[in-house]
């Protein structure tokens, strides 16, 4: 007789525990970043938010006068022949800046890259202009190219007139356009190549981590195809370091607006203010002139020019993180 097989009943499976948050665990995050946020929220965005409403304002003498002027500081500031002179020189040396330090950068990765004997101690030599404050190279570069000592002395005992160098008045090419000479200054051309000297380390290092980066069998392929050297760098190398020349690019272009402290140093506004920044006018518009409103004027324009150039990468970058 066959044995009855009872149904067996499967187990009860409990209730999905609910997990608890204990509330000092999240709030502990909060607490922490709070200083930080409360501190950066005063004086970074207070501050600029102060700027801009004392740029709306009267206060253009040393007593504080807070009464509504609306956008006439602005007018006054856009329509001097010093901001415009500011924004031929900020352009041109923008420019000048940025394709200096690309070229140059590019050119030292290039070299270090080849495997060379002390590879570290010419990743030093070359990334070391970046500790020295541009203060300090300012004055180092204002001695050397002084028309009376440092590289004309060379060129002196050669037989060679030196140049003016940032004592230089003139224009490449003369094209006026009113009062204003629109063209490359000859003088700030100095103030290019102390730049160029001090920051090409940074973008030695950036283009250096970009080349290490690129995978050698990518190289090996184009060998094998017969690609010469200078083919290889142009279809292979160069088209993987469009990221890397794109990051130095906005790095080096809010650089070149900050760069307060080696025209200060180094030639200060110049003859006719050809070596004249829109930061080094703020300063002097401000705390010399006690024009506190035309100075927050001109560094709340400042800040609009900085955001042209970072804005459109920072949302460049969020668009390729989705």
């Amino acid at each position: 007789m066959a044995q009855e097989v009872l149904p067996v009943k499967a187990p009860k499976t409990s209730k999905p525990l609910r997990r608890r948050h204990r509330t000092g665990d999240s709030w502990m995050p909060i607490l922490t970043l709070a200083p930080s946020i409360g501190l950066l929220a005063i004086f970074v965005y207070g501050f600029i938010g102060w700027s801009g409403y004392v740029s709306f304002t009267n206060w253009n003498s040393f007593i504080p006068t807070l009464t509504w002027a609306g956008f006439r500081n602005y007018v006054t500031v856009l329509t001097s022949f010093r901001f415009q002179s500011d924004l031929r020189n900020i352009f041109f040396f923008t420019i000048l800046f940025i394709l200096g330090v690309l070229v140059v950068g590019l050119i030292l990765a290039l070299l270090i890259d080849q495997k060379i004997r002390a590879e570290s101690l010419f990743r030093s030599i070359f990334i070391f202009p970046m500790a020295i404050s541009f203060v300090v190279t300012g004055v180092i570069w204002s001695w050397l190219l002084n028309p009376t000592t440092g590289v004309n002395l060379i060129l002196k005992s050669l037989g060679i007139p030196g140049p003016q160098w940032f004592l230089s008045t003139r224009f490449v090419p003369t094209i006026h356009l009113g009062q204003l000479s629109i063209g490359i200054p000859i003088a700030l051309l100095a103030v290019v190549l102390a730049a160029v000297w001090q920051m090409s380390g940074f973008s030695m290092a950036v283009y250096l981590g970009g080349l290490r980066a690129i995978p050698e069998e990518l190289k090996e392929a184009a060998r094998m195809d017969g690609a010469s050297a200078w083919r290889t760098f142009w279809s292979v190398i160069f088209p993987n370091l469009k990221g890397t020349t794109a990051t130095i690019v906005v790095v080096e272009a809010a650089a070149s607006l900050k760069v307060f402290g080696l025209i200060y140093a180094m030639t200060g506004a110049g003859q006719d203010f050809t070596t004249d920044m829109p930061n080094l006018n703020m300063f002097q518009t401000t705390f010399s002139g006690d024009a506190f409103a035309q100075g927050a004027a001109i560094a709340m324009l400042l800040l609009l020019l900085m955001a042209a150039f970072t804005v459109p990468y920072v949302l460049s970058v969020l668009r390729g993180e989705r």
